[in-house]
């Protein structure tokens, strides 16, 4: 590591969305240490990929251990002490949260605890960690603003990422470190999750099985492009919430916390799409039409999600803008690749 280089840690680094930002810190000549638990809840041979990926990068280390295990993330902080910490690490998605939600509480409430344990104890520049447009939850004003009262979460998984904004600002506040919460939007791109839509999707469409359409197809959602999503995430780090007494005149909508260094940004594109439209795009990339089964709206889901984008063009100067057909055609050329379908 050079003298002017800065290290970060992303947690979740085999993961979807921390695959592809540890690879862009990466690209941007970041050090990068990834901290990945290699769990079985998706195929672990894509994880074990996106790793090899990554480890082709001379500035990337990664360590394969659970993040809610004591001491492991006290250890990494001690020995890297990282200018910016981006944690991903979850345990992820709505529906297995209601099959398993011990899961959700080691990974996401534990894990987030040891995280903040690490980072009063050696505190970094910046704190960026992942939540989810699910937080709003029972939330129908739309678009989804960071303002807004998110008090009513409608799955576990949701609850335990609010929590996690809770459990942050409570430790910026008592120990003044510069946190920012993002909420993702429907994050879509190559390298996704089997257990995602698009994912689910593509494969069913091309083996010719029905796919399962929630709420009779009437649902909308933010779909935000993981490259889009990914300059969000790396360009927030540059704008770390203040001390209270070095602000300047706060943003427009701005959901900085009077006591605390700590904020909460959306980063989706502020366009709803409907979900027959994601299809749509979907089987034109494909050449093919997709066997329809149209259900009724799945315990735990909301019929839309939408983000009021202002703040997060404030703090970085851009916004997600990647048209679902571009992203969509993006996935499944990278499907087609890597499944060789």
């Amino acid at each position: 590591m050079t003298q002017t280089q800065r290290t970060a840690l992303v947690t979740g680094s085999a993961g979807f969305i921390g695959f592809h930002t540890a690879q862009r810190l990466l690209q941007e000549g970041w050090a990068v240490v990834g901290l990945d638990a290699m769990t079985d809840y998706y195929d672990v041979t894509l994880k074990e990929r996106r790793h090899q990926i990554l480890k082709q990068h001379q500035g990337f280390q990664a360590v394969e251990e659970r993040l809610e295990a004591s001491g492991t993330l006290m250890r990494l902080f001690e020995e890297h002490k990282p200018d910016a910490v981006i944690h991903l690490a979850a345990q992820a998605g709505v529906r297995y949260s209601i099959d398993a939600p011990r899961s959700y509480v080691e990974a996401n409430l534990v894990g987030t605890f040891e995280l903040l344990e690490a980072a009063r104890t050696f505190p970094p520049a910046h704190m960026l960690l992942a939540s989810t447009s699910s937080a709003y939850g029972a939330n129908t004003e739309m678009p989804y603003a960071e303002t807004h009262k998110a008090d009513h979460q409608m799955s576990f998984y949701a609850a335990t990422k609010k929590a996690n904004e809770a459990m942050a600002h409570s430790y910026a506040h008592l120990y003044h470190l510069p946190t920012t919460m993002f909420r993702f939007f429907t994050v879509y791109g190559p390298w996704g999750r089997p257990d995602m839509a698009l994912f689910k999707f593509t494969k069913a469409i091309l083996e010719g099985a029905p796919i399962d359409i929630y709420n009779h197809g009437d649902m909308r959602r933010d779909f935000t492009y993981i490259d889009d999503l990914v300059t969000g995430i790396v360009q927030l780090i540059e704008a770390a919430p203040l001390q209270v007494a070095q602000r300047e005149a706060a943003l427009t909508g701005d959901s900085l916390s009077p006591v605390a260094p700590w904020r909460v940004v959306n980063i989706g594109n502020g366009q709803p799409v409907q979900l027959m439209k994601f299809v749509e795009a979907i089987e034109a990339a494909l050449g093919k039409e997709a066997k329809k089964n149209f259900m009724d709206m799945q315990p735990g889901d909301v019929p839309a999600t939408w983000a009021e984008a202002q703040l997060l063009e404030q703090l970085t100067g851009t916004i997600p803008a990647t048209p679902v057909e571009e992203g969509v055609a993006k996935f499944v050329a990278w499907y087609r690749e890597f499944y060789g379908a």
